[in-house]
């Protein structure tokens, strides 16, 4: 399950060593690391890992299937939590150490910068493979963040891009070495600490208001 370490004045929120997949209860310990490092003072950074082989596969499609009355709420918690981290008062630099596909890919996109492994792992939007349109909040996401002829291919083909491609077309913003991944997104997010506070979060709250807005939409 996700938890959070402290290095400094940068924050680690480690999503956990498992597929890392969106359920209610990693929701709510993702929220519950982010109201922690929001409401710590002074300098701060966070910096988004993850252990093994996966950064987050995306919803819990066996969690869905057996809790068919809460799936509503869970995509509504969901879309919250990418609206949060978008507009998030504190600098945030993904640190992808392996793959990162659908709602997790759009997790990645929601932090200010992301940092992918270069020799391993994919980036990947699986939805039109699975027949699942994206809803309006994330396709609004999705096209706020990407560069728009990446969005377009990443979202209409369902392409699994390892990392010197996912940065050729500017889906992450940097990769590095498998032992590199977390302290490169470090040394991003640590000369950053010191802008964290309310003023970060209204400039991000007035870039991305209508993305926000389409993603907590009733």
């Amino acid at each position: 399950m996700p938890h959070r370490e402290h290095h400094a004045e940068v924050w680690l929120l480690n999503l956990g060593d498992g597929e890392n997949r969106f359920e209610p209860g990693f929701v709510a310990a993702v929220n519950d690391a982010l109201d922690e490092v929001e409401n710590a003072a002074g300098p701060r950074a966070l910096v988004t890992c993850a252990e093994g082989k996966c950064w987050s596969t995306g919803f819990d499609l066996d969690w869905m299937g057996e809790h068919r009355d809460q799936v509503d709420d869970l995509l509504r918690a969901a879309h919250r939590l990418l609206a949060r981290v978008l507009v998030y008062p504190v600098p945030a630099v993904a640190a992808l150490g392996g793959h990162a596909f659908g709602v997790g890919a759009m997790l990645a996109c929601a932090h200010d910068q992301t940092v992918m492994r270069a020799d391993r792992g994919f980036w990947c939007l699986p939805e039109v493979d699975l027949g699942l349109p994206f809803a309006p909040g994330m396709d609004a996401l999705l096209r706020a963040r990407l560069p728009a002829r990446a969005a377009h291919q990443a979202m209409t083909t369902g392409r699994r891009y390892g990392g010197a491609d996912a940065q050729a077309a500017g889906l992450v913003d940097a990769t590095a070495d498998a032992d590199k991944v977390l302290s490169t997104a470090i040394d991003i997010a640590a000369p950053l600490a010191g802008k964290a506070g309310q003023t970060l979060g209204l400039i991000k709250a007035q870039m991305y208001g209508s993305v926000v807005a389409a993603l907590t939409a009733p």
